[in-house]
């Protein structure tokens, strides 16, 4: 029988037991688990130990499995925050900030401070899973050397196709599997600098296309609002699609040689828009963090995050692309 009382097949323990001192720097790690059972063999010590030496905890979790922990952790779930990561994680871009902001609440907490988080569960589509892969990657760049606390990402082995899996070995440093904890031998740091990703997809069917410069802006807005309700956008929906736009047509007139091209279609029941233009985004934490009020710049990205369901942003040979949807509910 392990420390925490959980125990794998033949009686032996399941994980490692966990350290209840406050961890030095960011930890980082993949939960490799198949089922249930191993899934709460993971994260239930790894809760618990926090807890029981007054420690803090997030958890972000699908709904299923936030239900799940909180019946095996009983009382000890009371001081545990959760959020749900189908509301976080919706846009991949907006959670380092929701784990930032946690962190800035417990500095100096002389306590374990620890995360889990899923952002990759069963379901979620090629494009969105591209997306929790770079966002993976770049929770090591925002928290690496500069943090100390203790994140641990569940990846659901037999829900997921294995090239999944694999991939997670190259964004965590340390993997977690029921026989304990390993370096991952395939771990890539990741660039200081915002590096190319893969191409995106083209668009099917009808595409609006526009070169514009300051003087379109006012039109792209019109031209926005329109096709956002022929998606069957509501109007608040709607309305921050336009504003959306509006920030990224702005900032390619103002840092980006004086315009782009602006692309808009419909795609599986969403608005979807498109930016290109020959700017130059370097920092691949854009938008992934918080405006500094005093600061002028830095704000356009963040509020597109904010505002739209899905983000992603490419760096081109010829500038940068950014393409955002917003889906009808």
């Amino acid at each position: 029988m392990s420390a925490w009382g959980l125990a794998g097949p033949g009686g032996g323990p399941i994980l490692a037991p966990v350290s209840a001192t406050p961890h030095a720097g960011f930890r980082h790690e993949a939960l490799l688990y198949d089922g249930d059972e191993a899934f709460l063999a993971g994260t239930v010590p790894f809760v618990h130990d926090a807890v029981a030496h007054g420690g803090a905890v997030l958890v972000a979790l699908g709904e299923e499995k936030t239900s799940l922990l909180r019946d095996a952790l009983g009382a000890e779930a009371e001081p545990v925050r959760f959020a749900p990561m189908e509301e976080l994680g919706r846009n991949p871009s907006r959670i380092i900030p929701a784990w930032r902001d946690f962190i800035a609440q417990h500095a100096g907490l002389d306590a374990p401070v620890r995360g889990i988080g899923e952002p990759i569960w069963p379901g979620r589509t090629p494009a969105e899973i591209d997306e929790c892969h770079r966002h993976e990657a770049l929770l090591n760049l925002a928290f690496g050397g500069r943090s100390d606390w203790w994140l641990l990402c569940p990846y659901d082995r037999s829900g997921l196709d294995e090239a999944v899996v694999h991939d997670a070995g190259r964004t965590h440093p340390h993997l977690v599997e029921a026989g304990g904890t390993t370096d991952s031998t395939a771990y890539t740091a990741p660039s200081p600098t915002l590096a190319p990703g893969e191409p995106l997809p083209e668009p099917g069917g009808d595409v609006v296309e526009l070169r514009f410069t300051r003087h379109d802006l006012a039109r792209i807005r019109l031209i926005v609002a329109e096709r956002a309700g022929q998606a069957g956008l509501d109007r608040r929906r709607a309305a921050d699609l336009v504003l959306a736009v509006n920030e990224l047509t702005t900032n390619s007139v103002r840092h980006a040689r004086g315009g782009g091209v602006l692309r808009l279609w419909e795609e599986d029941g969403a608005a979807v828009c498109e930016v290109r233009d020959e700017g130059r985004i370097r920092d691949p934490l854009a938008g992934r963090v918080r405006p500094v009020d005093d600061r002028p710049g830095g704000r356009g990205l963040w509020m597109v995050n904010h505002l739209c369901d899905f983000v992603q942003l490419r760096r081109l040979p010829t500038g940068n692309l950014v393409r955002v949807r917003m889906t009808a509910f």
